[in-house]
């Protein structure tokens, strides 16, 4: 029997790692003193192998997932099979039998939640009876599995709360014995070898040997929105006597996140206009204003702010750092043209990298369209991609390095060592989500003196996403679409509960066919052997629905051209493993006409203009996330024949992945689509490489739910870097804010 770091008595069994004799050695830095000095190296390993924490610090940051109370039980009739779990239960009947296939026993106890019943298993351990009695109470935590159509838990660890406690057996009314069985017990993230009141122990441990820390909040401002200190917010969110204690200390280590990113972000804006750029400026009678006169329509308000935002930070003496984000066709296109002619007017040139060879090749031909014959070949624009051929890529290298060229369009490619420019003093980079911060800054470097830098991107980020996502870029946004665009109908097609509805979406194909429109068929891949060689995987889900076969390229234009409704009909595939210049035919051809439908991958999601184009169905939909369900109807309605895009999905109602797909079906706001797409992902790295998604650096902190706070923290952020950008006045803050970055974190900043 013990005390338990939460202050309560309790029986230990175990199946796992054990704590090891503490040496309280925290040095002059206690959030950097390793691990191993206060736990001893066998307890540090198994946290560093679990969750990679080697430090005091970032152990300390191992917030509980939730709370429970002894006398709360858990849901068991809502626990995943597959999911490792730490849940608080009651021991209903406890039965040992002898095994018929071999020697030994297993014994069998079932936990309920007076709603459902979760089975433990032990095998050949039959002196767990002394523990496991009806009635007793406690902490279980192993991995949910399936037997015979029931969930149990085979060789869990177990925390029982003592019933001999004086506390657990006082007078209900006792004062002490209250406040014991209203004590919070944090549950932790855990693995299947580190267990949740493990991880308690020795954060326990820790918090013991732990002396004051300094604050890197100002006192002025934990004073008006009335935050605990730092070193009481650790103690109250791990060791709370009550409910109120860890929801102030959520309150105050969540600001201190938000605080410290901001201020990151804030000094990584100040290094950037520390830094000369050269002025780019339009001239009366130049090449912009011989473009804009020849074009047949008039610019959007929102067009012409954004340019007159970006015409402003081009003039300016420090490099532009400039995000324009707007819905799928609205013209981002159009502005950055603009941009790189202003550039083009002193001699500069602009590089524009796409993600995809299709997009760039698009790029390349709306630019040439929108120049016009005359100033196409004055500016010379070429592209550069990696499959290019060896004469075509050395005619386009020599272009950029000379300065002949003053618009180059590419890939990945013009990240190459290879490539130069003769005075680079641009760079756009179009769809942001697809590179990490590594990639533009590789082109960045490419310039004599540091280029001017616009990013653009259809997906629609709130604010306080991009405050924090891209802290170091001015935001504008383009919100209008231009005149002409007849908008896009969206359906979900439901297979699960209507599979007659298949041959439905064929039929009405052939009918949009029939009145001499195109249509897209997306399929998330390319056929069995390359399910995911293009375009992203597919989002996470907690469904427990079968794995299904995804819809592939090749498969679905085979079966399509033998289907009767759509004889005689032109239909042709697109997809990443083909070349280059296959890509480009086929892209023509269905511009052109001559393609009545294109079956293709994620390939066509961005950049692809065909104004005749009208349909789209998107086959197996639940298997791409919210954002791209958006960009990939865009690519419909660009004329003047409204589109109609169905997304069909074997998914079952009331699953996560058919609310994604219902989601976009429901909605064409791209900022609320963004929103619910920011809830399921997560937001990503926000400081480092990993910006494009995938797990979350933020630990307390969550930018749309937690905007306000995110405003406030970024406002006190540039009250503190105005007058003191170097945080010689606020030595806290500096430590905290270096403890923060990781080595390639401080690297990227230090670039800027």
């Amino acid at each position: 029997m013990r005390v338990g770091p939460a202050g309560y008595r309790c029986r230990v069994v175990t199946t796992g790692t054990t704590t090891e004799p503490a040496v309280p050695d925290l040095g002059p830095a206690p959030l950097d003193a390793r691990l191993a000095n206060v736990l001893g190296g066998r307890t540090a390993s198994a946290i560093e192998k679990a969750f990679g924490y080697r430090t005091v610090g970032e152990f300390l940051e191992h917030a509980p997932r939730r709370y429970a109370e002894r006398g709360a039980l858990t849901a068991l009739d809502s626990l995943a099979i597959g999911e490792s779990v730490t849940i608080v239960a009651e021991v209903v009947d406890v039965r040992e039998r002898t095994m018929r296939a071999r020697r030994g026993s297993i014994l069998e106890a079932k936990i309920g939640d007076g709603k459902g019943l979760l089975t433990l298993t032990f095998f050949n351990q039959g002196w767990r009876t002394k523990d496991l009695v009806p009635g007793a109470r406690g902490i279980f935590a192993g991995k949910v599995s399936d037997y015979r159509g029931s969930r149990q838990l085979a060789h869990p660890d177990y925390e029982l709360f003592d019933r001999d406690d004086p506390r657990a057996t006082a007078d209900p009314e006792d004062e002490e014995a209250i406040r014991w069985s209203r004590q919070p017990i944090p549950i932790y993230p855990a693995t299947s070898t580190l267990s949740s009141w493990q991880i308690a122990k020795s954060i326990g441990i820790v918090l013991d040997t732990l002396p004051d820390i300094p604050d890197p909040i100002p006192g002025r401002v934990r004073t008006r929105l009335d935050l605990v200190p730092f070193r009481r917010a650790l103690e109250l969110l791990h060791r709370p006597e009550k409910v109120a204690d860890f929801k102030r200390a959520q309150d105050a280590l969540r600001y201190r996140e938000a605080f410290v990113l901001q201020t990151a972000l804030v000094q990584r804006r100040i290094a950037a206009r520390a830094t000369a750029a050269t002025p780019r400026s339009a001239s009366p009678g130049g090449i912009l204003e011989r473009f804009d006169a020849t074009l047949p329509f008039t610019l959007t308000d929102d067009q012409q702010s954004v340019g007159a935002e970006i015409a402003h930070d081009l003039a300016g003496e420090w490099p532009m750092h400039r995000l324009v984000q707007g819905e799928v066709g609205s013209g981002k296109t159009l502005v950055a043209i603009r941009a790189m002619l202003t550039v083009a007017e002193s001699g500069g040139q602009s590089a524009l990298i796409a993600p995809t060879e299709v997009l760039a090749a698009q790029h390349l031909r709306s630019i040439v369209k929108f120049l016009g014959p005359d100033l196409a070949a004055e500016l010379r624009p070429v592209i550069l991609t990696g499959s290019q051929s060896t004469d075509e890529r050395r005619r386009a290298l020599l272009a950029a390095a000379s300065g002949s060229s003053r618009l180059v369009v590419g890939t990945h490619a013009l990240l190459g060592d290879r490539v130069d420019f003769a005075e680079l003093g641009l760079v756009v980079v179009d769809e942001q989500h697809r590179f990490g911060v590594e990639q533009r800054e590789a082109l960045r470097t490419k310039g004599a003196t540091p280029p001017h830098v616009l990013v653009l991107t259809a997906t629609p980020i709130p604010r306080t996403v991009a405050m924090t996502v891209f802290g170091d870029l001015d935001v504008s946004t383009i919100t209008g679409l231009p005149s002409g665009r007849a908008g896009v109908e969206t359906f979900t097609v439901g297979l699960a509960e209507h599979p007659g509805w298949e041959s439905r979406i064929w039929t009405r194909m052939a009918e949009e066919l029939a009145t001499g429109r195109q249509a897209f068929v997306v399929c998330p891949a390319i056929d069995d052997a390359h399910a995911e060689d293009d375009g992203e995987p597919a989002p996470e889900s907690d469904d427990d629905a079968p794995k299904r076969a995804p819809a592939t390229v090749l498969a679905t234009a085979e079966r399509m051209r033998a289907m009767p409704v759509l004889d005689g009909r032109r239909i042709e595939v697109l997809h990443g493993r083909m070349s280059a210049d296959e890509k480009d035919r086929v892209m023509t051809s269905f511009a052109a006409g001559a393609i009545d439908v294109l079956v293709a991958t994620t390939v066509i999601e961005v950049g692809v203009d065909v104004p005749n184009a009208s349909m789209m169905a998107v086959l197996d939909a639940d298997r791409f996330g919210v954002s791209q369900l958006h960009q990939l109807r865009g690519r419909i309605g660009r004329g003047q024949w409204a589109g109609v895009c169905l997304l069909v999905t074997s998914a079952e109602l009331e699953t996560t992945s058919r609310e994604r797909v219902d989601a976009v079906s429901a909605s064409d706001d791209g900022f609320e689509l963004a929103r619910v797409d920011l809830e399921l992902r997560r937001e990503g790295d926000v400081l480092g490489e990993r910006q494009s998604g995938g797990r979350s650096s933020l630990n307390l902190l969550r930018v749309v739910e937690h905007a306000d706070l995110i405003v406030d923290a970024r406002e006190e952020a540039e009250r503190v870097l105005e007058p003191d950008p170097q945080l010689e006045g606020h030595p806290a803050l500096r430590e905290a804010l270096a403890r923060r970055l990781d080595e390639s974190d401080a690297a990227f900043l230090g670039k800027n």
